[in-house]
């Protein structure tokens, strides 16, 4: 009779202690769901979707990465337009009978029958920071945003009236205005200097020594001013649009596999996984962690933690979740792998940078957590009673 009681307190006590100890690895699906509804949607502030084919195309052409083409543009090619600092090599012909730059006398001369033409060629002007440069006999010069064609017509200008019919000749000696930074896993880092060819990013590239890393694991981040693009590398090889002139002080970056996942819960490899810039689908991202645990997974609580551009959502679902204070919105999208037709959508559903995969446990895998947890200190304590009792 004593042993009975004592065996069905200890029995109690366990079951309410494993009860409140019981180890997990993360929230039911339960538990996400209602966390997600909360008293109101707005109030949770987290917006909860079922991923299904039209989600998921409605995903993918939200997150349309903008080209080089159109974020950059093409360009026009160094030399074309001068800068602050760069050096001009100036040669002012005139007409016979030579009147202004003939007195002084000419560095060359161009003979026709019966006339002799001759030229001046000045000493080399680096333009000044307030990017003009002297030229004689006409004075201050704005050069810096033209083209050496440009300056050229408007000393011819100013040369009306005091030369016999004078040529200017502008050329880009040296550049010293207009550079390119390279950065990065790039063999070299380096400044490097534009000229009036028009180097593209594949051009630069190759004068940094190219990249360390596999091409398909690396992207191109171009900073311009107070914009940043970036695109995989492999794009801009396959694409000759992409490889688009680059522009005086941008600043090209090499980056390594910058993107990463984090999985969690019942799944085969647990961690944060880098993966390429070409980019990853959900299927792929489920193989690089080995799927999920057939012990304890539940196929059904699949859930993939974003925050997500509004823009991106389809219209209905924009107005689910409570902002960041930088615009996004907390999106829990759930995925069920029970469903056949979701291992096709798995195939296109892009996974995005710093997002969380999760895998709840399945219920009976927790109910058996939990006996096995109760029975693993009950057998010890009902041992002891019994040992009670026979004394």
């Amino acid at each position: 009779m004593v042993s009975t009681r004592l065996c069905g307190l200890i029995f109690m006590a366990l079951t309410v202690s494993g009860c409140a100890v019981l180890p997990g690895s993360g929230p039911s699906t339960g538990q996400i769901a209602r966390a997600a509804k909360g008293p109101s949607a707005s109030d949770a502030g987290i917006a909860i979707i079922d991923v299904n084919d039209a989600v998921a195309r409605h995903i993918v052409a939200g997150n349309y990465q903008i080209p080089f083409s159109e974020s950059l543009g093409e360009g026009r090619p160094m030399g074309s337009v001068i800068g602050k600092g760069d050096v001009l090599d100036i040669a002012i012909w005139e007409a016979p009978p030579a009147a202004l730059f003939g007195v002084v006398g000419g560095a060359a001369q161009l003979t026709s029958p019966g006339a002799t033409a001759k030229g001046t060629a000045l000493p080399e002007q680096m333009v000044d920071s307030d990017g003009q440069i002297i030229v004689p006999f006409v004075g201050r010069v704005q050069a810096a945003g033209r083209t050496p064609q440009e300056i050229g017509l408007e000393i011819n200008t100013r040369l009306i009236g005091k030369a016999h019919q004078p040529q200017t000749i502008v050329r880009l000696a040296r550049n010293t205005a207009a550079n390119v930074t390279v950065v990065g896993d790039v063999a070299n880092s380096a400044r490097v200097p534009l000229t009036a060819r028009g180097e593209r990013v594949l051009d630069v590239l190759a004068e940094a020594g190219g990249v360390k890393q596999p091409v398909g694991k690396m992207v191109i981040q171009i900073t311009r001013g107070s914009s940043v693009s970036a695109l995989p590398l492999e794009t801009v090889i396959r694409d000759p649009r992409q490889n688009v002139r680059l522009q005086p002080d941008d600043v090209m970056t090499l980056l390594f596999q910058p993107y990463s996942f984090t999985a969690l819960g019942a799944v085969g490899r647990n961690g944060e996984l880098p993966f390429e810039a070409t980019g990853l689908t959900l299927a792929q991202a489920l193989g690089r962690i080995s799927g999920l645990d057939d012990a304890r997974a539940n196929a059904k609580g699949v859930f993939i933690f974003r925050f997500e551009r509004p823009e991106v959502l389809p219209q209905n679902l924009q107005q689910l979740g409570k902002p960041t204070p930088d615009g996004r919105i907390p999106v829990i999208y759930r995925i069920n792998l029970k469903d056949p037709a979701t291992l096709f959508v798995a195939q296109s559903f892009p996974i995005q940078d710093k997002d969380v995969l999760y895998v709840s446990n399945a219920p009976l895998a927790d109910f058996q957590k939990f006996l096995g947890a109760v029975f693993s200190t009950l057998l010890p304590a009902a041992t002891t009673a019994t040992v009670i009792s026979q004394q």
